[in-house]
């Protein structure tokens, strides 16, 4: 999909394997060896993901593109790689199925949105909406039967940049997502939500 934005031409895309640098080129750390999340630690069972470090974070995330299933979606601006969105079924996040602060509200094979990055110097720019629409597009074509997030409530204040990356309830309806029930799972000491689209 492509949008065109105030500041260039917006599109959002699958994160491939052949499309590996464009990921790297938003979530690696400038020091490849310095600690970074990589979005793994939803996906993976504890003990791996603390076992994991440095580019080898990178290489496993890279695994599920490798293996057929791009595990996000990357936005670009003007051919730039500017954003990132985790995007992938709920069943292949391990943490997350079996998270005692996130419910799994029922046995529909629902996807799941984890979390937006945008690199800085194309923030305020609207980009985690084009990278939810990107979202939801996938999901659809992959026969998802619904897509959930798990955003918070930014109650009238700001979001610290650090607490963004689940996005907010706002975020979320504003893309038809319909809050089906609270979390006890906090950010920025603000309560998130289950949200769901339904894609069929």
């Amino acid at each position: 999909m492509a949008d065109q934005a105030a500041d260039g031409v917006i599109e959002v895309r699958p994160a491939s394997a052949d499309r590996w640098p464009d990921v790297e080129a938003v979530l690696a750390p400038r020091d490849p060896d310095a600690p970074a999340c990589w979005c793994l630690s939803y996906r993976l069972p504890n003990a791996e993901n603390r076992g994991l470090a440095g580019r080898a974070r990178g290489a496993r995330l890279r695994q599920y593109a490798v293996e057929g299933r791009p595990p996000g979606v990357i936005a670009y601006v003007d051919g730039t790689p500017a954003g990132w969105c985790s995007v992938a079924p709920r069943r292949l996040h391990h943490r997350l199925t079996h998270s005692r602060t996130i419910p799994v509200v029922d046995d529909v094979d629902v996807w799941s949105v984890i979390c937006f990055v945008v690199r800085v110097g194309y923030r305020r720019q609207g980009l985690a909406h084009q990278l939810l629409d990107g979202a939801i597009a996938y999901a659809r074509s992959e026969g998802a039967p619904a897509l959930e997030g798990y955003p918070v409530e930014p109650e009238g204040e700001r979001l610290d940049t650090a607490f963004a990356y689940v996005g907010t309830t706002g975020l979320f309806a504003a893309h038809g997502f319909q809050t089906v029930l609270p979390t006890t799972s906090h950010t920025d000491h603000k309560l998130r939500w289950v949200m769901r689209l339904d894609l069929r």
